[in-house]
């Protein structure tokens, strides 16, 4: 058995495209001034409801989000499509999704000083993934020319957590000495641009770990897995109904109620108590209290939800050195945001120093890895 897991190197791909609130409001706002003429005779006997204006300013408010990146922006912002166009690609062609995790993969193995060779499993661990097979992560560690297996893993927002536990497992029993798991984060197509309430919430990323056996370890920032915690409790408060039986329904495949869709004050009210409870219990099994850790890297799914799960940790609402925010400008973008905080915001660490990842979202699933600045 290994003794020592050693998270040592993290990769962040971003798109080169993004849109500002104002930008994805002055959009929704035409959207809705034309739906509601358009329907103007349904709306007013009752048939239909009309579309309800928003702001920049509202979203701001409500979310904390001020901008997102985005893997192709034409077509979002068009009234008349309010999607983005995303040419298909031939079977032959790599993947879009398999693409950005390729280069969120190369920049990870750079950050933990690895080659192709020293890598014995892929991991592709995400909200979405493209297509049901072959696994996205086949295709990755093809393009990579890493020996060994790889699979796919959906577990929504918790998915880079989970894929993490699972590397962490696989290096503990030795069936791997080194794991990259990556969190190719293609969410904009399955955002209902149409609905005020959720249209402004995700962004496109990709982003990638490594871990590996502490006898391996060649990074000079890097850090040991003390443990890892999972939890789930079913929920369908946060929902996405797209799949392949959906042609079987005799409905519409790309309805409303097959994009991702939530009811946001049930999963504010029952996810951070969730959330703060599980991060209470994971530091106590190591004799740990909330103001022992130097960093929070948290889910980035909003603003308000992560000040109110400090409250309940610390007792105060946490600085931004504590629980670093990046949702502002890549907004939600699944699994990917607390690798995102961590990547950006690890390296002034100093030996000694912990710190932990959580992320949290639909299922319910929670899941958090325990880490110290080696």
């Amino acid at each position: 058995m290994v003794s020592q897991v050693v998270l040592s190197g993290s990769g962040l791909w971003t798109p080169e495209y993004s849109i500002s609130n104002q930008e994805l409001i002055d959009s929704y706002n035409a959207y809705a001034q034309k739906y509601n003429e358009d329907n103007a005779a349904q709306i007013a006997s009752g048939e239909l409801s009309s579309k309800p204006f928003s702001s920049a300013e509202f979203v701001e408010k409500a979310s904390g989000i001020k901008s997102r990146f985005i893997y192709q922006k034409e077509g979002v912002l068009d009234i008349q499509r309010m999607r983005p166009l995303i040419p298909e690609r031939a079977d032959h062609e790599i993947s879009d999704q398999a693409e950005i995790a390729v280069k969120a993969a190369k920049l990870a193995l750079q950050s933990a000083n690895k080659t192709a060779d020293d890598i014995d499993a892929v991991i592709v661990s995400c909200a979405y993934t493209q297509r049901s097979y072959p696994a996205i992560a086949i295709e990755v560690q093809h393009e990579l020319g890493i020996k060994g297996f790889g699979f796919d893993m959906l577990v929504a927002c918790s998915a880079a957590t989970f894929g993490m536990h699972r590397a962490y497992e696989m290096i503990k029993a030795g069936t791997a000495t080194a794991v990259l798991v990556i969190n190719p984060e293609l969410v904009s197509p399955q955002i209902n641009y149409t609905d005020r309430d959720s249209h402004f919430i995700f962004g496109d990323v990709a982003t990638a770990v490594v871990l590996e056996d502490a006898t391996t370890v060649t990074s000079d920032n890097a850090y040991n897995v003390l443990s890892t915690k999972a939890i789930t409790q079913f929920s369908n408060n946060i929902r996405s109904n797209h799949g392949y039986v959906n042609r079987t329904n005799d409905t519409d495949p790309y309805g409303v109620d097959k994009l991702f869709h939530q009811e946001g004050r049930k999963v504010f009210k029952e996810v951070c108590p969730l959330a703060a409870e599980h991060i209470t219990e994971h530091l106590a099994a190591h004799d740990l209290q909330p103001n022992n850790l130097t960093r929070w890297w948290l889910h980035q799914a909003n603003i308000n939800m992560n000040t109110l799960i400090s409250k309940r940790l610390l007792g105060r609402e946490a600085n931004i050195t504590e629980a670093p925010i990046v949702l502002d400008r890549y907004a939600n973008t699944a699994s990917a945001g607390s690798v995102i905080a961590f990547h950006l915001y690890n390296k002034d660490l100093t030996s000694g120093d912990y710190g932990i990842l959580c992320s949290f979202g639909a299922g319910y699933s929670i899941g958090s890895l325990l880490v110290q600045k080696r």
